[in-house]
């Protein structure tokens, strides 16, 4: 006779309990089952929110958003030091139809990144903090559709990073 995983209930009949009782308790997806270790490193978002996950894979009338501006951050070799490093992209995925030989991009980006610091240099026109949770990017000029503008910094935490404004350019004004 066959093992059972619950008393009283075929194994089928237990997978499909078990089943319908994980989709009722974690209904989107909270659970990981295993985790996929893909073959090529790849930067993991930073601060995205469960509202941008859905804008994903969208069609819309190709005028940029904040929504489509995304900042990857990943673990980089450490400092000589010892302290840890990090690399940031920060890319502007708007797919804007072109204009004049161009497409528009997003000008005066600005991050929240608390009391950001570094033990390595930043170059202030790629990344600044201005304020408290204020950091400005690309020394607030354009950044085109399909561009990314990267940085390295170090610390001994990675902070987190999230798009806080963005002004979406248009054709004529880049």
């Amino acid at each position: 006779m066959a093992a059972t995983i619950l008393p009283g209930f075929s194994p089928f009949s237990s997978a499909v309990l078990i089943t319908a009782l994980l989709v009722l308790f974690f209904p989107y997806g909270e659970m990981v089952l295993f985790r996929h270790q893909p073959s090529r490193r790849m930067l993991q978002p930073s601060g995205r929110r469960e509202e941008e996950e859905a804008r994903t894979n969208r069609m819309d009338d190709g005028a940029c958003t904040v929504d489509d501006i995304d900042v990857f951050q990943e673990a980089s070799s450490p400092l000589p030091s010892g302290i840890p490093s990090y690399t940031v992209q920060i890319i502007n995925t708007c797919v804007a139809p072109p204009c004049d030989g161009g497409a528009a991009g997003v000008s005066e980006v600005h991050l929240r990144c608390g009391w950001f610091s570094s033990a390595r240099l930043v170059n202030p026109k790629v990344f600044r903090r201005v304020g408290y949770d204020d950091c400005l990017v690309n020394d607030g000029r354009s950044i085109p559709p399909g561009a990314a503008v990267s940085f390295q910094y170090a610390n001994s935490f990675p902070y987190p990073l999230a798009v806080s404004s963005a002004s979406c350019q248009p054709c004529n004004l880049r």
